[in-house]
């Protein structure tokens, strides 16, 4: 007999609640299993000791242990840090060192981890010799463990936290040393470069990329648990499309397909419960009777609550149904992209917000610039007027032009330290040309030497007469520096020269000059110009921010600035002193300075600057990667004492360099400062004074040399013993120079080098002259002892990588690079090629020994 459809429909009820009923058992079954007694025992077990760690009944040693882990968490955290920049110096006092050798070793090791050595071993330890930059996870941990000891606030799970932050550890120390394993800092750390290595030469490089990635996508999948189907629900949703499971619902109708019910859907959203049960998604079942009996699911929701089985509210629901209240969708699909934006705009400002801007002093922290009390009190400062002498003064002045029926109708005097300018007002008619030519007139009837006339003064309207005081006072350097007006100054490089003749401090910024010519006849005061000049940058800029090239023909006149080498000088590679006394090594140096200028104006160029100032402070709001090459630059001052001996004895050798240097490094902040005794023409040629608009003139025997150097006269009746004048391309400025003696700038050197230093003097890049080109044969006594070790590694390898040295002889990176570089001069290796690893020119090991058994 037929069945009628209420049979049918009996049928398929019974038949559902078979089903419900086995799942059920599966349910209570599953849950049973998950929380019996013996799995928590072996959790109890695990985790015993962090349990009673934990436990409040003990808030002392909860309190304590919970401020011992985040002190040592801020403390590794900030060693860390201070370990990416100071890798390089630390290293080979660090390396196969353990703890306390290290910690007890001498007290001459200069450490330039901020941390001291413990910072500096535990940073190696971490960073190079396990994880890498991996290892910024622990403090992680420590600071989550360490705030919940402290405030009872879970700022993160805990176990998820402890579980993630081990497994991100090795995973990402794996992913960083597959992609850094040629550079030389530690980036995925030991652990990531030999796990790499291994399997590089295993499965090749494409087959380790592959391991990799389905490595971190395993990981990713097991930690996060991410819905994919969800996000393509999101993209399908923006491009305005149906979802594929309604779509598909409607085509195929009783087909048992995952599908969301719609009307199941609205209901569970009203009790709050998951959009979306899974129950046909296991069994596969078709849904017609589902769609026709919704109580029934109803039930089956109920049953499989009261059996403990664990729901898990699947994401893509909450993005996709369109039924959601508004304020949910709004908030979910508007802050996602938001925040996107922010970080993927601004990655910069958020690293400047976590580590603050870059200063270049944190090498020296501790530098201390130069007390007042290293300078002497010459004179004490103070003006000595004697009315006496301005009024006989005044009083010739007057008679010598009377004889002359000039007539006067005012006359001021401005009383300075060594001349007295007096301020005439001619009477109306009265021509200029007569007054300026009583010069000689004038100086017969005063009795005095060095009588300038300076018709009109610029901006007054007046005549000056300078006449020189009977008794000039002395301008103490120590006065300049604690002047308000230095002190106070925001100038890149401040430079206080001298008084001017109304008393007034004089200050010029030496970055806008931008290059200084300085001349006059020997014994005028040209020296003590220079170290004014000098100590002025000593007391106002930190070693980080100004270096000195120093160029000494005589050998005696800047030798006491030896003693800064390590923080304020600059100098080639393989030169023993910094202060250049040779001439054949000036042309090498001033080359040098010219490739540093081009790399700098890359540097400019690619950073999208137009100035030294703009590049470090962009650099300093860490908006610059310095693993693209970019780094902190500190202005360059190249200081040059007697220019005539370098063209007599280098030509036009030395001239090319320096004028270049002179057009093109005012803008990378590279700046000089030329002084001659013979300003003749064939010294300062037509191109160096074209491109040194600043001028200093002491006294010279002519006014031919005066012109020379001024491109006026003037400077032949100045009356010496440190009396210039000083012009910037318009007006001359007549100044009494800062007196500063050999004691003093002793005094400050000591100061200065007593203090600790960097561990060598700035390098500049290397330059290889026409005459010295074929000479990279090295001295057999000066090869390194690891040097036939070094070459054994590489020739076995056939890799020329100075990270394969510093991990295989575990040295630090500077030496590493020194083996390279004398490799690469015997011909083992080939030239440096960029990125890529240097190329080995010797086949095997049997060669290698048969080239070091010529060599030897």
């Amino acid at each position: 007999m037929a069945k009628s459809s209420n049979e049918y429909k009996t049928e398929e009820v019974e038949v559902k609640k078979e089903k419900l009923v086995t799942r059920k058992k599966k349910a209570t079954t599953s849950s049973k299993k998950k929380s019996t007694p013996k799995s928590k025992g072996k959790k109890i077990q695990l985790f015993n000791p962090l349990i009673k760690l934990f436990d409040q009944k003990n808030k002392r040693s909860n309190l304590s242990i919970g401020a011992l882990l985040f002190l040592f968490a801020t403390y590794q955290i900030l060693a860390f840090i201070s370990y990416l920049f100071t890798w390089k110096a630390d290293q080979n006092f660090v390396y196969n060192k353990g703890l306390f050798e290290f910690i007890f070793s001498g007290e001459d090791i200069q450490i330039g981890n901020h941390l001291g050595k413990f910072g500096a071993w535990l940073s190696h330890k971490f960073i190079y010799e396990w994880f890498g930059l991996s290892s910024f996870l622990f403090p992680l941990i420590l600071v989550v463990f360490g705030i919940f000891l402290l405030l009872r606030i879970k700022i993160l799970p805990l176990r998820r936290t402890l579980g993630n932050s081990l497994i991100g550890i090795v995973i990402i120390s794996l992913c960083l040393g597959f992609i850094t394993t040629e550079v030389s800092f530690p980036y995925g750390g030991a652990f990531g470069y030999q796990f790499n290595t291994w399997l590089k030469t295993t499965v090749g490089g494409f087959g380790a990329f592959l391991f990799l990635g389905v490595i971190t996508f395993i990981t990713v999948v097991a930690l996060f648990n991410p819905n994919f189907s969800a996000q393509y629900k999101k993209i399908a949703t923006l491009f305005g499309k149906e979802s594929t499971e309604e779509t598909i619902t409607q085509a195929e109708g009783d087909i048992d397909i995952k599908v969301v019910n719609s009307i199941k859907d609205e209901e569970i959203q009203k009790d709050e419960i998951s959009t979306e049960i899974d129950f046909d998604e296991e069994n596969g079942e078709e849904k017609t009777a589902e769609e026709k009996n919704p109580k029934k699911i109803e039930e089956a929701v109920s049953e499989i609550e009261e059996s403990n089985l664990e729901i898990e509210i699947p994401e893509e629901e909450a993005t996709v149904n369109e039924e959601m209240p508004e304020g949910t969708e709004e908030d979910f699909e508007v802050e996602i992209p938001s925040e996107e934006k922010v970080v993927e705009e601004n990655e910069g400002n958020s690293i400047l917000e976590k580590f603050g801007e870059y200063d270049p002093k944190l090498d020296l922290s501790t530098y201390q610039l130069p007390t007042l009390s290293l300078l002497d009190d010459h004179g004490g400062g103070k003006l000595s007027i004697n009315k006496e002498e301005l009024e006989a003064n005044k009083n010739r002045i007057v008679e010598a032009l009377g004889h002359y029926k000039i007539e006067i109708s005012k006359i001021k005097a401005t009383v300075g330290p060594t001349v007295t300018l007096y301020e005439i007002v001619p009477a109306p008619g009265v021509r200029i040309s007569k007054i300026k030519n009583l010069s000689d007139d004038i100086a017969l009837s005063l009795a005095a030497n060095g009588i300038r006339i300076i018709a009109p003064i610029p901006g007054k309207g007046t005549i000056g007469i300078e006449v020189p005081n009977s008794t000039p006072d002395m301008v103490a350097m120590r006065t300049l520096i604690a002047s308000e007006k230095f002190q106070n100054t925001d100038m890149e490089l401040p430079i206080v020269l001298g008084k001017t003749i109304s008393n007034e401090t004089f200050i010029f910024d030496l970055a806008k000059a931008p290059h200084l010519l300085c001349a006059g006849a020997t014994g005028q005061g040209k020296s003590v110009g220079i170290n004014a000049i000098l100590v002025s940058l000593l007391y106002k800029k930190h070693p980080a921010q100004v270096k000195f090239v120093m160029v000494d023909p005589k050998k005696v006149e800047l030798t006491l600035y030896n003693k800064i080498e390590r923080h304020f000088l600059a100098k080639l590679p393989d030169t023993e002193e910094a202060i250049i006394t040779d001439t054949s090594k000036v042309v090498n140096t001033m080359n040098s300075l010219c490739i540093e200028m081009d790399e700098r104006y890359e540097l400019l160029k690619d950073a999208q600057v137009r100035n030294i100032k703009e590049y470090n402070q962009k650099f300093s709001k860490r908006k610059l990667n310095p693993e693209n090459g970019h780094r902190y630059l500190p202005y360059i001052v190249v200081v040059i004492d007697e220019f005539a001996d370098l063209i007599m004895t280098a030509g036009k050798e030395i001239e090319h360099p320096i004028a270049r240097l002179a057009q093109l490094a005012r803008a990378i902040g590279i700046h000089l400062i030329v002084a001659t005794q013979r300003p003749s023409v064939n010294v300062i040629t037509g191109m160096i004074k074209a491109n040194f608009p600043a001028r200093i003139a002491f006294r010279v025997s002519s006014g031919v040399d005066s012109k020379t150097i001024l491109d006026s006269t003037g400077a032949d009746q100045l009356i010496g013993r440190g009396d210039m004048l000083i012009s910037f391309g318009n007006d001359l400025t007549r100044l009494q120079c800062a007196f500063v003696d050999t004691p003093e700038v002793e005094a400050i050197c000591n100061f200065i080098g007593d203090q600790r230093a960097y561990p060598e003097a700035l390098m500049l890049p290397e330059y290889v002259g026409e005459n010295e080109e074929g000479g990279k044969d090295i001295d057999m006594d000066e090869r390194d002892s690891l040097f036939e070790d070094a070459a054994r590694i590489l020739v076995t390898h056939q890799q020329g990588s100075a990270s394969l040295l510093q991990r295989k002889l575990k040295i630090g990176y500077n030496r590493a690079g020194r083996i390279i570089d004398q490799m690469e001069a015997c011909g083992i290796i080939g030239p440096f090629k960029g990125s890529k690893a240097r190329e080995v020119l010797i086949p095997d090991l049997v060669a290698l020994e048969q080239f070091l058994e010529n060599m030897n």
